[in-house]
């Protein structure tokens, strides 16, 4: 004769196994359609700005490398601490050839705006400290650098090369992105008379 289970408990157990499994599926079905429905979407800076819309600019906290206007040398910048500043942010290294032909037109916008209270920011990455102050001593650079040593920042930004440049608003959100070097400052003039 065959025996059967007649324990209440392992019937149960069946039960919370089977009702925990067909919860493991369905949190899985749920994560796949959240995915598939987001596919589609960017949240990236750049596709943002590129949609019409002003995303929040990543925090930095950066030591200056050379000091300009009121920013000297030993302190660290904070970008949350500059909130009511409009900002050209520059992400540049002294090992880049298109750097070396943008550096004296952003100097050149540092110069005409800075009176407006337009604060030209470099961001020096993926560099040796002493090659990056002397790239600014070549190019007689008196706009402040902050140093980015760990990449941290030009991750944030999502950054994938240099040059790239940001135009950060009075609120602290990215009113523009240019990818690539700066070749004439009127390519940036529109969004910084916009921003100002």
């Amino acid at each position: 004769m065959e025996e059967r289970d007649t324990d209440p408990r392992s019937g149960r157990g069946r039960l919370i196994g089977a009702v925990a499994a067909g919860a493991g599926v369905i949190v899985v079905i749920a994560i796949m359609v959240v995915g598939l429905l987001n596919q589609d979407r960017s949240n990236s800076i750049q596709q943002a700005v590129a949609e019409g819309d002003r995303p929040p600019a990543p925090e930095l906290e950066l030591p200056v490398l050379t000091g300009g206007g009121e920013i000297a040398e030993g302190e660290t910048v904070r970008l949350s601490e500059l909130k009511g500043t409009p900002i050209v942010l520059n992400f540049w290294a002294s090992w880049c050839t298109p750097c070396r032909s943008e550096a004296p037109i952003l100097e050149s916008l540092w110069q005409e705006y800075r009176g407006r209270d337009l604060l030209v920011l470099g961001v020096d990455v993926q560099d040796l400290t002493e090659n990056a102050r002397e790239f600014d001593e070549e190019f007689g650079l008196t706009f402040p650098s902050v140093r980015d040593g760990s990449d941290s920042t030009m991750r944030d930004f999502e950054v994938r090369g240099v040059p790239e440049t940001f135009v950060i608003d009075r609120e602290g959100r990215v009113a523009a992105v240019r990818v690539g070097p700066i070749t004439d400052p009127g390519q940036l003039v529109p969004t910084i008379e916009d921003v100002l």
